[in-house]
């Protein structure tokens, strides 16, 4: 991803993460123009709750969320940098999330996406993540939202099998990342 974000000036990014100055001088350094949304903060802290069904399970606006976390009056995005995001949405948000982003990436785009592989507070904390100029990613500790879900290989896959290419790799503290291709 850090080759392609190097080698391409003038990419469309999506940073779904809590807002990174770090994030927004690379990028902007590169050549890109930056779309920022906190996927994670907004699904923690908004009001999308609207009720509960018969078996007490939680009814959400998805609709409404989408409308207010990623909507990107028609532009068309070539990377989405996802982080952990998803591992904090309410379950019914995940697979709209997904298929947005989906439908709002040029064919070729990528997602890079990071997944917990455990689901033990000290190993799931919600961090921020900065993109630095080598092969690293910094994360610092953010909000201290909970872990909604762990996603295992196969999960991940199912997830995004609409999309044309994935690679996974297993990074250090406790991460699983992902780069799916559209």
């Amino acid at each position: 991803m850090r080759k392609r974000l190097e080698g391409e000036p003038g990419l469309r990014i999506i940073d779904s993460g809590a807002t990174s100055p770090t994030n927004i001088n690379y990028l902007t350094s590169l050549g890109h123009s930056v779309f920022l949304t906190d996927l994670a903060t907004e699904a923690c802290t908004g009001a999308w709750q609207t009720g509960v069904d018969e078996d007490d399970k939680p009814i959400y606006n998805t609709e409404r969320y989408l409308k207010q976390t990623l909507d990107f009056a028609g532009k068309m995005y070539d990377v989405v940098l996802l982080w952990t995001a998803l591992d904090y949405l309410p379950g019914p948000f995940v697979p709209a999330v997904v298929a947005h982003l989906h439908a709002s990436l040029n064919p070729g785009g990528q997602v890079l996406a990071f997944f917990h592989t455990r689901k033990q507070p000290e190993e799931s904390a919600h961090c921020r993540f900065h993109v630095t100029p080598g092969d690293t990613v910094d994360m610092q500790f953010a909000q201290p939202f909970p872990i909604q879900r762990v996603f295992t290989n196969r999960s991940i896959q199912d997830l995004f099998n609409q999309w044309s290419g994935f690679r996974q790799f297993l990074a250090k503290d406790s991460i699983s990342e992902v780069i799916i291709t559209r």
